[in-house]
């Protein structure tokens, strides 16, 4: 599995809880391929998501409970903001105990709006998705989505959200190669406008909506 389709965003608005269907059916799949799978989200959200998933046949207790499957709403910023060396670390350490343990890799999705509560400062999301690019692309293993809601994000969080990501994830079928991507290294001189992002999120956003 090339990188591009492992290091996904999902952009988006309306209800959160709109796009549990999609990304139940994405865990039940991964579960299915092999990989730990992974969940963060607010306590709300996790609940959902245990509901989807047992619709979906998934005995959510016993994946919690022989460890193929982690529903977590305890937070990953402190008092201090949100600390991306450690976010980092607590993944590739994640990723390394899923092997240990004999899966094929982990498979991650968090919300950014949650993440990085609750001041929502985002002064260091793009540093945050550089170092997962760079994760992804040391740790083959190693797969998952971020989840961008336009609702609850600013603009610029957006427009970060589709330069660091190759690859765009519409619903479990459908993934499209991100025109917008940058590497690091070149994004001060390569980056589009942010206009043309900005429309590149208006028609996502469209797209998710006319495939809810």
């Amino acid at each position: 599995m090339e990188n591009g389709s492992r290091h996904q965003c999902l952009i988006y608005d309306g209800p959160p809880s709109e796009k549990l269907p999609v990304l139940a059916t994405m865990i039940r799949q991964k579960l299915g391929q092999g990989y730990r799978c992974l969940y963060l989200n607010s306590a709300p959200m996790v609940a959902g998501m245990r509901s989807y998933l047992a619709a979906l046949d998934v005995d959510v207790a016993n994946e919690i409970a022989e460890g193929r499957l982690v529903l977590s709403s305890e937070p990953t910023s402190s008092d201090k903001g949100f600390d991306v060396d450690a976010m980092l670390l607590l993944l590739e350490d994640a990723l390394d105990q899923a092997l240990t343990d004999r899966y094929k890799g982990l498979w991650a999705t968090g919300d950014m709006t949650w993440e990085f509560t609750p001041e929502k400062d985002l002064t260091r999301l793009l540093e945050y998705e550089w170092g997962l690019e760079e994760l992804f692309r040391k740790r083959p293993e190693l797969c998952g989505i971020c989840q961008y809601h336009r609702e609850t994000l600013p603009p610029e969080a957006l427009r970060q959200g589709l330069l660091t990501h190759h690859s765009i994830f519409i619903n479990e079928t459908l993934s499209r190669v991100n025109p917008y991507f940058v590497r690091p290294e070149l994004c001060a001189e390569q980056r589009a406008a942010d206009g043309e992002l900005d429309e590149m999120v208006n028609a996502l956003c469209q797209m998710n909506d006319a495939k809810s």
